[in-house]
């Protein structure tokens, strides 16, 4: 693999990551809830569910799971029930509109961090990602550890990416305070993670 071939391969995982999904409306509505600390513990429990599917491709497990149609189908409806179950908690506390101040110190961390991850883990929509990615930029000469230094650069990138996010909602942080401004977000947020959710389950 060429240098040539990586900086391809970087500007096109960027390009994918940078599109709104499912682990970008869960660092939002961490973000609200946390702070920049439940963002950044969000996002780091997104790059780990990446690190992990990535290796796992790199590995070839993932080829494994998506040609086993039980565990592929599995995957998928727990998936879809995490993500519905996040965004049913997000408007329900939208509809509540009791928000306490944003406190950077708020227990809770460990539980963004699994939110971040679990809701990764069980995406088999980035199983099949690396599956139909990693192919295009290696060849039969290819080496194990290019495959999975490819991986991981998806894992990298995407917690990078999600940590602009993070920083990104701390600069406005004042105006997020507002109490109608975060029951419209908390609104936003938990609709786009049921809309994912739902599009998940029925996917063919």
């Amino acid at each position: 693999m060429t240098w040539g071939t990586y900086s391809a391969y970087v500007l096109f995982v960027v390009l994918v990551l940078i599109v709104p999904g499912p682990d970008t409306a869960l660092v939002l509505k961490n973000s609200l809830v946390g702070g920049r600390r439940g963002g950044v513990l969000t996002a780091l429990g997104i790059g780990a569910g990446n690190l992990v599917q990535g290796v796992a491709a790199g590995l070839g497990l993932s080829a494994l799971i998506v040609r086993s149609e039980p565990l592929f189908l599995t995957l998928r409806w727990a998936g879809a029930a995490y993500l519905g179950y996040l965004g049913v908690k997000a408007l329900i506390a939208a509809k509540r509109g009791d928000y306490p101040a944003l406190d950077e110190a708020k227990p809770g961390g460990g539980r963004r961090w699994r939110e971040g991850f679990l809701g990764n883990l069980t995406n088999p929509k980035v199983l099949v990602f690396y599956l139909s990615m990693l192919p295009q930029f290696l060849t039969s000469g290819s080496t194990l550890a290019e495959a999975l230094v490819l991986a991981a650069t998806v894992g990298v990138l995407a917690t990078l990416w999600q940590l602009v996010i993070v920083a990104g909602v701390h600069r406005v942080r004042g105006w997020l305070q507002r109490r109608r401004v975060r029951r419209v977000m908390d609104g936003a947020t938990g609709t786009a993670l049921l809309g994912f959710g739902a599009a998940l389950a029925l996917e063919g």
